[in-house]
C-alpha cells in the first residue's frame, strides 16, 4: 500500500460516524454527501434533496431490478406469477428491517430524539427505509455493481429465510378466527411442470370469496403465498 493509499485510508478511519456502516458494507462513498442524506430523517430536515426519503424512492426500484434478475437466474422455468411472489417476500419491509437490523443501521441515524425507536414498528420502519435509501445512494454513487454486491451478501444470502419465516397460512387462519369468519381453504387448482421441477398452484378460499392464486415449487410453499396475498387483499396488517 503506497503512502497515498495509507493517507487516505488514515483519513477514512478517523471520518466519524459514517464510516462504520461504509465499513459494514464495504463501500466507500466518493460524495459523503450521498451517505449522509440516506441517513438523515425528515424530522431534522424538511428539504426534500437533504433526507433519505428520495433515496428511498430510488433503492426501491434498484431493488426491484437486482432480485428479479436474481430470481430469473434462480428461476430459469419459473413464470411471471411465481417470480413476482418471490420478489414481494424478499423486498417486504418486514424483511428488508431484518436486514437493516444485521448492519445495525440505527446506530448511524440522524433522527430526532422525539421520535421513538424504542417502539418495534417505528424502529422496524426506519431500518427498512434507510436501507433502501442506502442502496439509492450507492447507485448514485457508484453505479450498479456496488448495489449489487451489497444485495447479493445480504438479501439474496437470506433469501430463504424469507421465504419461509413468516406463517402467512396461520396468520390467515388466525384473522379468520379472529374477525369471526369461515376459515379458509386451500384449494390445489394446478400441478404443472417435469417432475424434478413442479409448480403448485393454491387458491384460497373463504366463503364465496376466492382470492389470486399462489405459485410454489411444493404445496407448502404456495399455500403460504395464497395466504399472503389473500391477507393483503383483506387489508390485514402482515
Amino acid at each position: 500500500m503506497n503512502f497515498f493509499v495509507k493517507l487516505k485510508q488514515f483519513f477514512l478511519d478517523r471520518s466519524g460516524s459514517v464510516y462504520p456502516i461504509e465499513k459494514k458494507i464495504n463501500y466507500i462513498f466518493h460524495n459523503k454527501d450521498y451517505l449522509n442524506q440516506a441517513f438523515t430523517h425528515k424530522s431534522l430536515n424538511t428539504g426534500p434533496r437533504n433526507n433519505y426519503e428520495r433515496l428511498e424512492f430510488l433503492g426501491d426500484a434498484v431493488l426491484d431490478i437486482i432480485v428479479s434478475r436474481e430470481l430469473m437466474r434462480e428461476f430459469p422455468e419459473g413464470d411471471e406469477g411465481l417470480l413476482t411472489q418471490r420478489r414481494a417476500s424478499l423486498v417486504q419491509k418486514p424483511f428488508l428491517a431484518q436486514i437493516g437490523q444485521l448492519l445495525n443501521l440505527l446506530d448511524h441515524l440522524k433522527i430526532e430524539p422525539s421520535v421513538n425507536l424504542k417502539i418495534e414498528k417505528i424502529a422496524e420502519k426506519q431500518m427498512a427505509n434507510v436501507f433502501e435509501a442506502m442502496v439509492g445512494a450507492m447507485y448514485l454513487d457508484g453505479g450498479i455493481e456496488p448495489c449489487q454486491r451489497l444485495i447479493l451478501d445480504t438479501i439474496w444470502a437470506h433469501r430463504e429465510e424469507a421465504w419461509k419465516s413468516t406463517n402467512y397460512k396461520g396468520k390467515l387462519i388466525e384473522y379468520c378466527h379472529s374477525h369471526e369468519i369461515e376459515n379458509p381453504v386451500f384449494l390445489i387448482k394446478d400441478i404443472t411442470g417435469p417432475d424434478h421441477y413442479k409448480t403448485f398452484e393454491v387458491q384460497v378460499k373463504i366463503g364465496s370469496q376466492t382470492f389470486a392464486s399462489g405459485l410454489g415449487t411444493n404445496k407448502k410453499a404456495a399455500e403460504q403465498i395464497a395466504a399472503q396475498m389473500a391477507l393483503e387483499e383483506m387489508g390485514a396488517s402482515i
